[in-house]
Parts: C-alpha cells; structure tokens; sequence
C-alpha cells in the first residue's frame, strides 16, 4: 500500500475530476496554453468562477501558471498528470 498522504493527495486529485467545469478546462488545457478570460469564453463560465477553479486545480496539482505582466496563463505542464488526463479523458470518447 502507498503511503497514506499519497493516497489522499491522489483522492483529492480524482475529487477535482468530478466537477463537469473544471474537467471542460483541463481538457481546454490539454490543447495548450491559456489565460482566465479564454477559458471562460470557451467553457461558458464567468471569469471569477474559472479563476476559482484554476486555484484549485493549481493547489492540486493538476495546472501550472506563469505571470507576465498583469496576464496569468495556465497548463497542464506535468507529464505524468498529463498521461492521466489523456487517459481519462479520453474514457470519455469510447463511452459515448
């Protein structure tokens, strides 16, 4: 068995994949790089409530963000979260 932090660490994960939002902006993320505004414009959602969900998603662990200048972009950067997403979300497509 994994430790037991690890294991919560992966629950507090897979809790972040059952919000139907934030899987719309990680799977927007899977595409490349991008900033509050533009998500919120392609997932439909007010600026506030995407920055919120960004903040989670990044405490998480599953999006990074860079500053430049008053801009905050966001990705999903790490290969192995990376992986998982694609796995998972691509679940998705041979269900439907």
């Amino acid at each position: 068995m994994p430790p037991e932090d690890e294991v919560r660490r992966v629950a507090d994960a897979m809790r972040m994949l059952s919000d139907p939002t934030r899987v719309k902006i990680l799977w927007a993320l899977m595409q490349g790089e991008s900033s509050v505004a533009c998500l919120a414009d392609l997932v439909g959602a007010a600026p506030t409530a995407v920055s919120q969900h960004l903040s989670k998603l990044r405490l998480s662990g599953l999006v990074e963000n860079r500053r430049e200048g008053t801009y905050v972009y966001y990705t999903v950067e790490d290969a192995t979260v990376r992986a998982v997403l694609e796995r998972v979300l691509g679940q998705v497509d041979t269900v439907e």
